[in-house]
């Protein structure tokens, strides 16, 4: 595969030059590359076919077609994306957004936030997702942009801003939908900024809200209320949710994503470092 990929270099550099000589493309060009990339063709869709030569070919065909699919530039992206190899990633996915903003600057966003954690650079593309629609919660990756927001202050430490944009999110989908509908994991990140800002009551509240939503096991929502409850003393109550937290975490009902690392994940070593430290109390 590494042999594939410096292959690919070398092919990127000459697809520019073909592409920026390329006359522009006919209606019915844009149709059949379109088709090529959206059609449902397994070549492109398949996870485990990312990055393989046919599929890296067929895309590279699609946009021989119409250089402006930037659907295409996008998908010809993620392999690079996947390995870690970001100098590759950029320029093609910043070919998609040039092409076509609206669909992918706030996905963009997504990637700085969640793959390179570069907090500062996925905000500027939310905020210029926010200004390409006005007065609309955009949502790349299915994720409305104001929780992503919370979530790159977060990772900058400013929970002010972190607090105010997941309450954004919070009150738009109460408003909208119900509070059942809201994503646990802006209450679980609301109460996480809350403990770091030590209003455990209003953090206790909010991982109380996680349980209610996800059946009552989540282990990051346990582990945190045993960490406010040790820190307001309440030993009995600390004990019981790092048990609970231990046993869901085991289970597998805890906070976690492919491919990444999320922002305060948890691992068994906290949980059991935090259960010692309730037991030495």
């Amino acid at each position: 595969m590494e042999k594939f990929l410096k292959f690919y270099l070398s092919g990127f550099v000459l697809i520019l030059i073909v592409f920026s000589c390329a006359e522009n493309p006919t209606p019915e060009d844009k149709r059949i590359s379109n088709e090529m990339i959206n059609g449902g063709d397994e070549i492109v869709e398949a996870p485990e076919l990312q990055g393989t030569p046919e599929s890296m070919i067929y895309i590279e065909k699609a946009l021989a077609i119409d250089p402006e699919n930037a659907d295409a530039w996008r998908m010809l992206s993620i392999p690079y994306l996947k390995r870690g190899m970001p100098t590759r990633w950029k320029p093609l996915f910043d070919k998609a957004v040039e092409l076509n903003p609206e669909e992918w600057q706030g996905w963009r966003g997504y990637l700085y936030l969640y793959f390179y954690r570069n907090y500062k650079k996925a905000i500027e593309d939310f905020n210029a997702t926010d200004i390409l629609t006005p007065n609309f919660d955009d949502t790349p990756q299915g994720q409305s942009v104001n929780y992503m927001r919370g979530l790159a202050y977060l990772g900058l430490k400013d929970y002010t801003k972190s607090k105010s944009f997941f309450d954004t999110y919070i009150n738009d989908q109460i408003k909208a939908s119900g509070e059942d509908y809201v994503d646990v994991t802006a209450f679980l990140y609301r109460g996480i900024v809350a403990y770091l800002e030590k209003d455990y009551n209003k953090a206790i509240e909010d991982f109380h809200k996680v349980l209610k939503y996800s059946g009552n096991h989540y282990a990051d929502a346990h582990f945190y209320l045993s960490k406010c409850f040790l820190k307001q003393k309440d030993i009995n109550n600390a004990r019981r949710h790092i048990t609970k937290a231990i046993e869901d975490f085991n289970t597998g009902f805890v906070h976690k994503r492919g491919y990444v690392e999320v922002l305060y994940q948890i691992y068994i070593q906290d949980l059991e470092e935090l259960k010692k430290l309730i037991e030495n109390s």
